[in-house]
């Protein structure tokens, strides 16, 4: 055999050259790197919108209704202390709401409709003290003349019947005019009430909204019953 016929290596194409496998990259491992990238992006930007529309909802949900503690015994026998309420924000003044505690932000935009009904529960920034919630009936509206006697509440000379059972009081007050867009406001609790007897009329704007059903504890679960008052009876004596 010849040299000749030895099989000649095959030469590589002009031009062409050879890579350290050392120097070689993985086309494998930058895709996997770049969807890993991708992914975690996708996933904070699915997070940060999941967190904007909750804020939305809250916001919007709080527009409508609000939930209320009740702090205190002003309001027995009808309502508790630790009692949770769902308060009706759009039953008289519906509007716009921002009001975030934690950060100090509050903004407000109402426009009232509807007055408040004598007899009504009601909701309301403390006239004296706007960052405390009050929880009180509607006794007297704009114009009336209001006078308690011992027990009894007399409307422009004319006794306010009471269906939902207040403690009664012992005391004396009034007779006092109600001015416009205010309310007289008192407690069930007659002898153990902050109100309008002490600090005055409450103003309309004040007004927070309407209590609509207690839901908190479960032995207390019930819509919120309310009365129309608007029939008065017997003359004061």
């Amino acid at each position: 055999m010849t040299d000749q016929d030895l099989e000649t290596p095959v030469s590589e194409p002009a031009g062409a050259s050879t890579l350290d496998p050392s120097q070689q990259r993985s086309p494998s491992g930058d895709s996997a790197a770049g969807r890993a990238g991708g992914g975690f992006l996708r996933a904070v930007w699915e997070f940060v919108q999941t967190i904007a529309l909750a804020l939305v909802l809250f916001l919007l949900i709080r527009n409508v209704v609000q939930n209320f503690r009740i702090d205190g015994i002003s309001m027995e026998p009808n309502f508790h202390n630790g009692q949770f309420l769902i308060v009706n924000r759009f039953a008289y003044c519906p509007g716009l709401h921002l009001e975030i505690k934690p950060l100090s932000i509050g903004w407000d935009k109402t426009w009232c409709i509807r007055q408040p009904r004598r007899g009504d529960v009601i909701v309301f920034e403390y006239p004296n003290d706007p960052s405390r919630d009050f929880i009180k009936r509607v006794i007297g509206l704009p114009g009336d003349t209001v006078e308690i006697n011992g027990s009894q509440v007399y409307i422009n000379g004319q006794l306010m019947p009471e269906p939902f059972g207040p403690n009664p009081g012992s005391g004396f007050s009034g007779p006092v005019t109600v001015g416009p867009n205010e309310l007289f406001v008192m407690g069930d609790n007659r002898n153990n009430s902050s109100d309008s007897r002490s600090w005055g009329a409450l103003p309309m704007d004040s007004v927070i909204g309407k209590a609509l059903v207690s839901y908190w504890p479960p032995k207390y679960w019930a819509v919120v019953p309310h009365y129309d008052l608007t029939r008065l009876s017997a003359s004061a004596p």
